[in-house]
C-alpha cells in the first residue's frame, strides 16, 4: 500500500506481509489449531531449518537478538569481569549484552570505508586480558571475520559473530555465522528475515555450547524444573513466530538479492564527490540498510525529505557516549567511529519498493552527490 502523497518510507512492513499473507495465514492457523504455542513442532522445525540454511549443526531459538548475544557470550564462557572487544557504532546491542553479564567492554575503531571492525582496528586494542570479541556484520555488509579468527584462535580469544543485520550473507559461499564459535541472529520485524514480533537465535557447531544454550534459554533447566545451569533465563521463541519465520526463510535469499539490486542502483547514482553509499562498499552485502555518508548530513537529509523520501540515522550516538551504558574499560582512539556518527544516514531500501520509487530515490542521490 503506497504512503499518502507519494511519501517513500525507510521501510514498509505492510508490503512484505501482503506478499506472503496467504502463506502466513496458513502457518498461524496451523499453530492456533495445534494448541501448542511455545517450543513445539514449529519451533523445532525452524531450529532445524535455520541451522541448515546457515550451514551449522545447531540452532537455538531465543526471545530476541539481544538475548542471543547475552546467552551466546555466556555459553562460550564469558563471565562478569571478562574483557570483551566490540565496536561502538552498531546501535548498542552488543554493549547492552555485555553490561547484562558484567563484562568489561573495550571498543575498536572501524574502517573508514566499510564502518566495520577490521583485523587492524582489532589488533590496535586487543590486550592480554581480552577474553572475547563480538564481530558485528553491519548494515548487511560483512567483516573479514576469518582474518580476525586466525589471529584470535592461538591466543584463546573467543569470536562471536553478530549477524543480526546480515542473515544470508556469504563470504566465498560460506554463510556468516559459521566462522565464529557462535553466531547470533535477530528476527526483529525490520530484519532481512523478520518475525511479527521479537525473536532471535544462536547458531553453532560446538556441541558443548549447544547443550549449554538449550539450558540457558529456559531457566537453566537440564531437566524439567531442575535448575542446574546458572544464569539461565526465560528466553523462548514462540510457535507463532517460528511458523512465520519458516515462511520467510523460503524467501530470504530472493529478497536479499532484490535488496542488493536496489543498493547497486543507489551506488551508480552517487556519481559525485559529496555523497557516497556505505552499504556494499568494500565487500559482499545483503543490504539490510541503505546507508549513505555526507559531509553535510542535515542539508542532504533536507533534500531527501523535500522529495518525500524518508530518512533515518543508524546510529546517531556511539556506545561510548551513551549515558546509561558502562564506560569502556580502556580508552581507545575512535576517530572514524566519531566522524561517521555525524555523517551517516539511512534511506529507503526494502524488497517491495516500486520501480518509480527507486528511480526517485536515485534522482535525489544523484542531485545531492553533485551539489
Amino acid at each position: 500500500m503506497p504512503e499518502p502523497n507519494g511519501f517513500i518510507p525507510v521501510n514498509d512492513l505492510r508490503r512484505s506481509v501482503t506478499a506472503t499473507s496467504a502463506e502466513i495465514r496458513v502457518a498461524v492457523e496451523r499453530v492456533l489449531a495445534s494448541g501448542w504455542y511455545v517450543m513445539g513442532p514449529e519451533h523445532d522445525a525452524f531450529e532445524s531449518e535455520i541451522a541448515s540454511f546457515v550451514g551449522v549443526r545447531h540452532a537455538i531459538g531465543v526471545a530476541n537478538g539481544t538475548d542471543a548475544l547475552v546467552l551466546g557470550l555466556i555459553a562460550t564462557g564469558c563471565e562478569a569481569g571478562d574483557e570483551v572487544v566490540t565496536v561502538a557504532n552498531a546501535g548498542g546491542y552488543a554493549s547492552n549484552a555485555m553490561a547484562q553479564i558484567g563484562c568489561r567492554v573495550v571498543y575498536a575503531d572501524v574502517d573508514s570505508t566499510t564502518l566495520m571492525m577490521t583485523l587492524e582496528t582489532f589488533k590496535a586494542v586487543v590486550g592480554p586480558q581480552t577474553r572475547a570479541v563480538v564481530v558485528t556484520h553491519l548494515f548487511g555488509n560483512v567483516v573479514d571475520v576469518q582474518a580476525i579468527i586466525d589471529f584470535c584462535l592461538p591466543r584463546g580469544i573467543t569470536v562471536v559473530e553478530d549477524c543480526a543485520q546480515a542473515i544470508g550473507a556469504t563470504i566465498e559461499e560460506k554463510r556468516v555465522g559459521t566462522f565464529g564459535r557462535v553466531g547470533t541472529l535477530s528476527f526483529y520485524p525490520t530484519k532481512n528475515l523478520g518475525a511479527a514480533g521479537d525473536g532471535g537465535a544462536v547458531v553453532t557447531d560446538d556441541d558443548a555450547v549447544f547443550h549449554r544454550l538449550r539450558a540457558l534459554r529456559q531457566y537453566g533447566w537440564t531437566a524439567k524444573y531442575q535448575v542446574t545451569e546458572p544464569r539461565g533465563r526465560n528466553s523462548r521463541l514462540d510457535e507463532i513466530q517460528a511458523a512465520i519465520l519458516r515462511v520467510g526463510l523460503h524467501h530470504v535469499d530472493h529478497l536479499n538479492s532484490r535488496r542488493r539490486e536496489i543498493v547497486a542502483r543507489y551506488a551508480e547514482a552517487a556519481s559525485g564527490p559529496r555523497l557516497r553509499v556505505v552499504t556494499g562498499a568494500g565487500g559482499p552485502t545483503v543490504a539490510h540498510l541503505a546507508v549513505l555518508r555526507s559531509v553535510d548530513r542535515p542539508a542532504a537529509r533536507d533534500r531527501f525529505e523535500a522529495a518525500a523520501v524518508g530518512t533515518d540515522v543508524h546510529y546517531p550516538m556511539p556506545d561510548h557516549r551513551q549515558p546509561a551504558l558502562p564506560p569502556p574499560d580502556r580508552i581507545t582512539s575512535l576517530f572514524e567511529t566519531e566522524s561517521a556518527a555525524n555523517e551517516i544516514f539511512t534511506i529507503p531500501c526494502f524488497p517491495d519498493m516500486r520501480e518509480d520509487e527507486i528511480d526517485r530515490v536515485c534522482r535525489v542521490i544523484h542531485e545531492v552527490s553533485e551539489t
